[in-house]
């Protein structure tokens, strides 16, 4: 790649930085005294030192907004005000997950929207663009004046079964979880060539109880079946609508999920549940104990993120990566 070029990880997700770095035969440039990522003083403040010249360059952070959020938010926020007071020519936030993305309106009063509030930060601490995949809502594109990237996952989704797992097209149904959720679904059927259906799920307002699955619009009894959503923490929406899809009659059930985020007993859940396979991205860095589920099988952003960033460099369009309706 050009020597205008610059990559930066945060500590996020340092092995999709890696790939990224690879896939453009490029190396990423250091962020502390000591390594690739930053590091933290001893009161635990995060450190951030970029170790290579980036002036008049044009940069590209990568760092996922996932759990722990606000330490990996506020490490992004430092190394994009590092970077614009080290004369960056250009710095681009690179989020695969991008964190509070489901805070985005006020579904009751008295509530903050999280999602413009970190916007808003983003663009205090100098951010020139935004790269981000499948975000939560396709609107937070609009809490910013900045340009914003959205890639979306279905092709990626579509063309990874259709290679890995072709026997699960057949008679294969998708379906949305929830109906907040069809947009999503809907553009992997496309892809796929297969019908939709959906689930009509009611979540209490408190968002402290589970979820309860109450109906299937459309129908699975005799089909194979795959559930699409963006996010995956507790699991009980998706291994819910699992169930429902049993009950109403699937043979073999499937999932593929953007970012896993796997918190609590997720993965003791999705033992009990009826999924056979759920696929998920790697947007998020992976503990060994999800990596190494045989319920589990990871598919990579790298590629897909690699050449966003080449286009975006090259003044190319990215027309083809991104979300359409």
């Amino acid at each position: 790649m050009n020597e205008r070029l610059r990559l930066i990880s945060g500590s996020a997700n340092v092995k999709l930085a890696r790939q990224v770095a690879e896939l453009l035969r490029t190396e990423l440039c250091q962020a502390d005294a000591e390594g690739l990522t930053p590091g933290r003083f001893p009161d635990g403040e995060v450190r951030v030192e970029v170790q290579q010249t980036v002036r008049g360059k044009e940069v590209f952070v990568i760092q996922p907004t996932s759990p722990p959020v606000n330490e990996n938010l506020m490490e992004l926020l430092l190394l994009i005000d590092a970077l614009k007071r080290a004369s960056a020519g250009m710095v681009c936030a690179v989020i695969p997950y991008f964190g509070y993305a489901r805070q985005d309106r006020k579904k009751r009063g008295r509530v903050p929207i999280s999602a413009r509030l970190v916007a808003n930060l983003l663009e205090t601490a100098g951010v020139d663009r935004v790269l981000a995949v499948e975000l939560h809502a396709g609107q937070i594109q609009g809490f910013f004046n900045v340009p914003v990237d959205h890639l979306r996952t279905d092709k990626l989704f579509a063309e990874y079964v259709r290679q890995q797992h072709p026997n699960w097209l057949k008679k294969l149904v998708v379906v949305s979880p929830d109906i907040g959720g069809v947009w999503r679904a809907r553009r992997l059927a496309k892809e796929l060539g297969r019908p939709l259906a959906i689930v009509e799920k009611h979540r209490p307002s408190t968002g402290e109880e589970e979820p309860e699955v109450y109906s299937l619009i459309g129908e699975v009894a005799g089909h194979n079946v795959l559930l699409v959503d963006d996010i995956l923490a507790t699991g009980k929406t998706l291994y819910l609508a699992a169930q429902l899809m049993r009950e109403e009659g699937a043979r073999d059930i499937f999932a593929a999920i953007t970012h896993a985020i796997f918190t609590d007993d997720a993965l003791d859940s999705l033992d009990a549940s009826p999924l056979q396979k759920v696929l998920v991205t790697d947007t998020i860095a992976h503990r060994p104990e999800v990596t190494q589920h045989p319920k589990v099988e990871v598919v990579s952003v790298a590629k897909l993120l690699a050449d966003a960033i080449q286009r975006i460099f090259s003044r190319r369009s990215v027309s083809d990566l991104l979300v359409r309706s």
